[in-house]
């Protein structure tokens, strides 16, 4: 066979598996294989052979030496907000002065700001101003993304992000997920009944006619939408083949882990504010914990409790949520250290959330995740580093040297 790309004399050739689980839990999160001194071979854009360089096939159409360098899998993002219309940094210097993030909502800040923003635009504008973004997780080793609406609040504002979201994916060749969070927050002119109406008899069937949105969310939070609320809106789309995820337990302890079991959601999402009862809930249920670090350290609110989850066996899964009010990053490597940083996750725990288990809640375990063969070749090939350890202890610096999708080298 002719590769079209053979990368060798890899350092250690990471996260390889003959085949994947359904996802990594407690103890299991531990183990990362690598292979040292390594090849890899790529064809019609899939990983087509891997093994040690002493079995190189030596010969393809493009042939990368990674002496001193480790290659990695492609990163999956479970939960992000990618698509927005404007940054809100006017917002993170009032938070710096001691604004709280429900003072800034109140004031008609927070994601009512990003409203108003995103409304006054077209789409093709708002995909101009959300390409740049794309392109830059994926030059920080991201090769599937979640978008989320949430920040159009109108009919026509929730289709146009969603459809802006669908673009990416074909602009760029990521993979994208699309989820639809029509209960992001509640916009002045309505009442809350009123829009919880308009959420389920018109913004879901509208995003259901053109096949936008894969997943349904709530932002299960006090002051946004009750537990209750949360499952009449979950119920709405599921009628409609969306599957549930759950803003959960962000600020408060919302009630948003019940509602995600009860749901059996894909995933709860955040866990600043976790206790013994979230924990034992999650543990028999089938509900992917996502942790959110960049938003916790943003916002300078408290670590989800990791090594208190995994201790319990339970699974975790490591996102970005890049948005522009409360994590302006969609740095995956950075996610990953802050991880280990403030979580006490090991580099090896850390890296299988971000990759098995994100790519497990979005169902995309079949084509990524890890080095697998027949699974797409979105590969990070890594500048010389003396071990793996060492790609989160250098939090903050760029220690990517290539980046491929789908076997393409990403030059952009």
């Amino acid at each position: 066979m002719a590769f079209d790309l053979l990368i060798e004399n890899i350092k250690g050739l990471v996260q390889i598996r003959e085949s994947t689980p359904s996802c990594l839990r407690g103890s299991e999160m531990a183990n990362l294989p690598i292979l040292s001194d390594a090849y890899i071979a790529v064809k019609d854009g899939l990983i087509a052979d891997y093994g040690l360089q002493q079995n190189s096939p030596r010969q393809a159409k493009q042939v990368i030496n990674a002496t001193g360098k480790f290659v990695l899998p492609g990163f999956v993002d479970s939960h992000t907000h990618l698509v927005f219309a404007a940054s809100r940094e006017e917002e993170f210097v009032l938070k710096i002065k001691g604004a709280s993030y429900e003072e800034i909502a109140a004031k008609g800040g927070g994601i009512l700001n990003s409203a108003k923003k995103l409304q006054a635009i077209s789409e093709d504008e708002l995909l101009e101003r959300s390409l740049p973004r794309a392109w830059e997780i994926i030059q920080s080793g991201t090769g599937a993304v979640e978008i989320k609406s949430g920040y159009g609040l109108t009919v026509k504002d929730e289709v146009k992000m969603l459809r802006v979201a669908k673009r990416i994916g074909k602009e760029t060749g990521m993979v994208v997920k699309t989820t639809f969070l029509g209960a992001h927050a509640v916009p002045r002119e309505h009442s809350k009944s009123d829009y919880l109406k308009l959420v389920i008899e018109e913004m879901i069937p509208a995003v259901a006619e053109e096949k936008l949105a894969d997943y349904i969310d709530v932002f299960c939070e006090k002051g946004f939408f009750t537990p209750e609320e949360t499952i009449q809106i979950i119920e709405a789309g599921q009628k409609f083949g969306m599957k549930p995820r759950i803003h959960a337990n962000q600020l408060n302890r919302s009630g948003g882990v019940q509602v995600g079991v009860k749901m059996n959601a894909m995933s709860v999402d955040h866990l600043e504010n976790m206790g013994d009862e979230e924990i034992d809930l999650l543990k028999n249920s089938k509900v992917m914990p996502t942790a959110l670090p960049g938003a916790a350290f943003f916002l300078g609110l408290p670590f989800p409790p990791a090594r208190q989850m995994l201790l319990a066996g339970l699974p975790l899964a490591i996102a970005s949520d890049y948005n522009p009010g409360s994590a302006p990053s969609g740095n995956m490597p950075l996610m990953i250290s802050l991880a280990c940083i403030k979580m006490k996750m090991t580099p090896e725990e850390a890296m299988n959330a971000a990759s098995i288990n994100t790519a497990s809640c979005l169902e995309l375990l079949d084509t990524h995740g890890s080095i697998t063969k027949g699974k797409v070749a979105n590969l990070i090939i890594t500048q010389p580093i003396p071990s793996f350890a060492y790609l989160p202890y250098r939090f903050g610096s760029n220690w990517i040297e290539h980046v491929f999708l789908n076997g393409n080298l990403m030059t952009r």
